[in-house]
């Protein structure tokens, strides 16, 4: 259980003001509140489970460098994607299923690339090396989405008093801002 109280108040505070913190805030802005979530679950259970496990063998397995290349690439794609924007044709509109799907494949797959290798991933295999994996991995993954929830609570208030264009050229800087960081990261390293 400590390991698990330590990995919670440790990752929730690093989360706090991180770029996927913000990031689940944008997508809040864009989907409703519970694919998001589920999208961050599902990508921080990975990355954390992954993080414990580098964390129970060694300190530094992953090429870092290539990876925050890759995810900034991937963060001005994002950038472009939510520039081009979605209209939802009345047929389109009726396939609610599949968008919600579409949003939850979007948040994973975005959340996924943005942790390989951010602080809450290197802090994770940090609290590892020191902690019980099993604890750590849970106290970290709840940290993080409650974290990023109370993120998504802030951008589902602030969608709704902001037209959708603010939304969606805000959303596409703050990508584009996210990409060329992690790039510049990647390049430096």
């Amino acid at each position: 259980m400590e390991a698990f109280w330590i990995s919670l108040v440790v990752i929730f505070v690093a989360e706090l003001g991180d770029k996927s913190q913000l990031m689940a805030m944008t997508f809040a802005t864009r989907f409703r509140a519970w694919p998001v979530l589920t999208g961050i679950t599902i990508a921080t259970t990975v990355v954390h489970l992954v993080s414990v496990g580098v964390g129970g063998l060694a300190g530094d397995l992953l090429p870092t460098t290539a990876i925050t290349v890759v995810a900034g690439l991937a963060f001005l794609g994002f950038a472009l994607w939510t520039l081009r924007g979605d209209e939802l044709t009345e047929e389109e509109a009726g396939k609610a299923q599949r968008t919600v799907r579409s949003a939850i494949i979007a948040v994973t797959v975005a959340f996924f690339l943005a942790e390989l290798g951010d602080k809450t991933m290197l802090a994770t295999i940090t609290l590892a090396t020191r902690n019980g994996w099993f604890g750590t991995w849970i106290g970290s993954t709840v940290g993080m989405v409650a974290a990023d929830a109370l993120a998504i609570l802030v951008g589902r208030m602030l969608g709704r008093h902001l037209p959708e264009r603010i939304i969606r050229y805000g959303a596409a800087a703050a990508f584009a801002v996210f990409g060329v960081i992690l790039l510049i990261e990647g390049l430096l390293a």
